[in-house]
């Protein structure tokens, strides 16, 4: 999930920080035309894929269905062999061993298309693709061959979920996801205990890292981009972050771990995450404090959630406005999580908002439903992926664009 993400990785060389403003995101030039059908007008080249199947997938997690073309264009971009790229421009022409196949994006799409139904030839291609590049770790990089990171085998392991799979199952040379992840569990002592790193640096140190841990905690706990308000894993695996750090030994205490981090980060904060970019000033991560929402919510922590809920409602507007249907997205997914009314965040209809980007959907939906009542937000008392670069040729993240996420572009190695 960041791809949970303290900066979004969406590297096809390798999503921690989830995604605003300081080098934007390339737009298109008015001789440049992109498809119709695809959310967004900046250019899709690193996040294309990725951007569309947040967008899908928050609609229909609130009962809007999509504009079928912008489905079908999605269910094209797949490869032959069952992955998908960040972005193929001319989805006629036959991936080769030049297209990056990229495994957040495949992850995104499986997530997308099976909740929407009806493709199932499509996920089941991408699910037996993802189990062939599984690492020997158990665990997946943003790229095919590359080092395990958090971010991406939460975000595989949420798709495994989707398509009906059991992700402990899923093994490589005896390791499972659950594996994996643990290795990249901090333990217990410090202020970072219980949070989750990225990647090992070079010296094989872990750092922690609040995008990771956002999506950590949903993988760790088999979870996807989606939770149902009131539907939490921690009653039903027994673990909760208010218990304290405890030694990682099982997937769920890891999670509880994780969430212990971020209600304590958020707590510090006011409410929300901030940006831990290498010599840029500090602001807040709007992105990953989304995504930390939808990890704190799927664990039953809903106080701290809400209050980050409520300062999210209060602050997002101009990063959700400049970052575009992925932010949309991620609020959304975070509203829904808590029960918040996503037709009414902070005054805003982000449905609207987000539809706004791309081609109307076919139906608008319910304007409540699962949502809170306004009374129910007023009486909680509190305050409820951007900048992007390059690195190299390939690497895009996004601050504030989160795990969810990740904007999940490229491998964050800064």
């Amino acid at each position: 999930m960041n791809v949970r993400r303290s900066a979004a990785v969406l590297a096809a060389v390798a999503v921690i920080g989830a995604a605003t403003p300081a080098a934007a995101v390339p737009s298109p030039s008015p001789s440049q035309a992109f498809p119709s059908a695809l959310y967004g007008g900046t250019d899709p080249k690193y996040d294309g894929v990725w951007r569309q199947s947040l967008a899908l997938l928050a609609q229909d997690t609130v009962g809007v269905k999509p504009a079928a073309k912008s489905v079908q264009w999605l269910a094209r971009q797949q490869c032959a062999d069952g992955s998908f790229a960040s972005y193929r421009p001319d989805p006629t022409t036959a991936c080769d061993a030049k297209t990056l196949r990229d495994t957040n994006a495949t992850s995104a799409a499986v997530q997308a298309l099976t909740a929407l139904g009806g493709h199932d030839d499509v996920t089941g291609k991408a699910v037996g693709w993802l189990k062939s590049v599984q690492n020997k770790d158990g665990g997946w990089g943003y790229s095919p061959g590359g080092a395990s990171d958090t971010n991406s085998t939460s975000v595989v392991i949420g798709a495994l979920a989707a398509a009906g799979e059991k992700p402990g199952r899923v093994e490589k040379d005896g390791k499972s996801p659950y594996d994996a992840l643990l290795k990249l569990a901090l333990p217990c002592g410090g202020d970072d205990g219980g949070a989750f790193a990225f990647q090992p640096d070079k010296k094989g140190e872990l750092a922690a890292n609040a995008d990771a841990t956002a999506a950590g905690v949903l993988g760790a706990l088999g979870r996807g981009m989606v939770v149902k308000p009131g539907e939490t894993a921690g009653e039903k695996s027994g673990e909760k972050s208010g218990a304290g750090c405890a030694k990682p030994g099982t997937p769920e205490q890891a999670a509880a771990n994780g969430a212990a981090y971020l209600a304590t980060a958020l707590a510090k904060d006011d409410g929300h995450l901030m940006s831990a970019l290498a010599g840029a000033e500090p602001q807040p991560d709007y992105g990953n404090t989304a995504d930390a929402v939808v990890a704190l919510a799927a664990l039953g922590e809903t106080a701290q959630a809400e209050k980050s809920v409520r300062w999210l409602e209060k602050n997002s507007a101009s990063w959700a406005a400049q970052s575009g249907p992925a932010a949309y997205a991620q609020l959304i997914l975070a509203a829904h999580a808590t029960g918040t009314n996503p037709r009414d965040f902070g005054g805003a209809d982000l449905l609207k908002q987000l539809g706004a980007t791309g081609p109307a959907p076919q139906t608008a939906g319910k304007t409540a439903g699962t949502t809170k009542s306004s009374e129910k937000k007023e009486e909680s008392g509190s305050d409820f992926f951007g900048v992007w670069w390059y690195v190299g040729v390939c690497l895009v993240a996004g601050i504030g664009i989160g795990f969810l996420f990740t904007g999940r572009k490229k491998q964050q190695q800064l």
